[in-house]
């Protein structure tokens, strides 16, 4: 099958998802949130949530859904969907790009496949975040370095390997920069040409990065004060990288967290790595260079205080793509690559009786709907498949591709089935109906209570959700207005259940809008 028409079958299989889905409250909501403040109080270096200092995420992914919010006059998923979806198609492309260059790579779609179906690549791809632009740039910075390496590099390529790394930093923060200086310099090192460090690091690169930082830091300054350009330059990046104050993890993190973090590829990827170390497979310079990527941000992010598993996904391409070099260099009868696939083969075939089981649990019992029913049928289906190719016919790639391919189609199924599932994934229908009937009712304000960070409601909304307390509620102040609430938060608390109870209560999904 050509490349073109499997970035097609990707697409297709993801639209659904890209289109249907509601905003998750604790992240896409907060950035949606965050940019509707910066459009009202007209700011474009500066952020701030629920009016204080927002200084953890760069400027460029925020001027992107301003622009879409500006253009379209409101937020429309499918656009903040491409802000994620057109750089992951755009490192696959380079990646496969680079893997055309490699003569010894037999041009197999495998390293294609399983990088569009790789864990959080996967994930990052369909969720509105920063990380999949600055995984773009840094792909595009070291595949451009490597070019110059290779003696391949045009004029342009000295001034686009800066820009490539400023924008990655631009895009989400210091990893940004730190993983194509680190990885760059130490295989520079590595292979005993330290020496050449100026062909990349040198004045032309390093003006760029400063005029860049310049500018940017400069209107940091003439926008938010010295409070706020020192909550960027110090709070963000020696707080986080030294002693964080958010997410702290111990230095072994990432050594467990990318056995999901490359699902279902993880056993098949990790073992191919250290075979081809142990076995002395990594031969070619791109091989080595990967190695050392890999290697590198794995140290480096190990190191750093602050820790989540989404910071590894500047290597994920590189963790995929090296396996999927060496996998020619070993036989595909070999029982242990064949287990690796096996063991996700298994899971993926218990996949139908385990939504079964999920039924009969009241929490998450919303799930079994009849298009999961499908989605799920296909994913057993596909697992059953893969194990009999893998042990009657011990074809391994053609497992792989079964593998990528059953994926696809369960996410295609199932993601036609989240207009029945978004009220219990996110808040667009119950703040909908709340809108409705705040109208019917002649209210004004909406009070929330036992809802995580309900100040992203605003997007809904369009004004600010106030918490009621306990008291608030069993003391009968809020009268005639509405109260938005988990239904469990009555189920739990028998007080509250008297105060509600003959109130005119509306349910959607797993919450209860009372008009008090």
């Amino acid at each position: 099958m050509k490349t073109k028409y499997l970035y097609l079958f990707w697409f297709i299989a993801l639209l659904p998802v890209m289109v249907l889905r509601d905003y998750t409250p604790n992240n896409e909501l907060r950035y949606l949130s965050i940019i509707d403040e910066a459009l009202r109080n007209g700011n474009f270096f500066t952020f701030t949530l629920d009016g204080e200092i927002y200084a953890d995420k760069p400027p460029l992914s925020f001027w992107l859904m301003m622009a879409g919010k500006t253009l379209l006059g409101s937020h429309q998923m499918w656009f903040l969907s491409l802000l994620s979806f057109l750089p992951a198609l755009v490192v696959l492309m380079v990646m496969e790009k680079w893997m055309r260059r490699e003569k010894s790579f037999a041009c197999q779609p495998d390293g294609l496949l399983m990088l569009m179906t790789g864990g959080f690549f996967l994930a990052l791809t369909i969720t509105i975040r920063m990380d999949m632009l600055m995984v773009m740039f840094i792909t595009l910075s070291l595949y451009t370095f490597f070019k110059i390496y290779q003696g391949e590099g045009k004029k342009r390529d000295a001034y686009l390997f800066p820009l490539y790394v400023f924008l990655a930093l631009f895009s989400k923060g210091p990893v940004g920069i730190l993983v194509p200086l680190l990885s760059t310099l130490i295989f520079l090192l590595y292979r005993g040409k330290i020496h050449t460090w100026q062909q990349y690091w040198g004045w032309k690169s390093w003006l760029v990065l400063l005029l860049g930082c310049g500018i940017w830091f400069t209107g940091v300054y003439m926008e938010g004060g010295d409070a706020y350009l020192n909550n960027l330059l110090v709070h963000q990046t020696v707080g986080r990288g030294v002693n964080a104050f958010h997410h702290k993890s111990p230095f072994y993190y990432y050594a467990i967290a990318i056995w999901y973090l490359l699902a279902p590829w993880m056993f098949l990827c990790v073992g191919l790595i250290i075979a081809g170390v142990v076995r002395k497979k990594i031969q070619t310079e791109t091989e080595k260079f990967f190695l050392t990527i890999i290697l590198t941000t794995f140290v480096m992010l190990s190191l750093i205080s602050s820790k989540l598993a989404v910071y590894l996904l500047p290597a994920i391409p590189f963790l995929i793509y090296l396996p999927a070099m060496l996998l020619d260099k070993f036989d595909e009868k070999n029982i242990w690559l064949r287990l690796s696939v096996a063991v996700p083969a298994v899971v993926f075939a218990v996949v139908l009786p385990a939504v079964f089981y999920i039924k009969r649990i009241d929490e998450i019992s919303y799930i079994a709907v009849p298009l999961v029913y499908a989605a799920a049928a296909v994913i057993s289906l596909g697992g059953i498949t893969i194990l009999y190719l893998l042990f009657r016919e011990k074809a391994l790639r053609k497992s792989i591709r079964v593998m990528t391919f059953t994926l696809l189609l369960t996410i295609f199924i199932a993601g036609l089935a989240l207009p029945q599932l978004n009220p219990y994934m996110g808040w667009n229908t119950l703040c909908n109906e709340a809108i409705r009937i705040a109208e019917e009712k002649g209210t004004s304000e909406y009070y929330v209570y036992k809802i995580s960070r309900p100040g992203s409601m605003d997007v809904f909304l369009g004004k600010e959700a106030i918490v009621a307390s306990e008291e608030d509620i069993l003391n009968n102040t809020l009268s005639g207005q509405l109260l938005l609430l988990p239904e469990k938060a009555v189920l739990n608390n028998r007080q509250i259940q008297s105060v509600i109870s003959g109130k005119e209560q509306h349910k959607t999904g797993p919450y209860l809008i009372v008009v008090l």
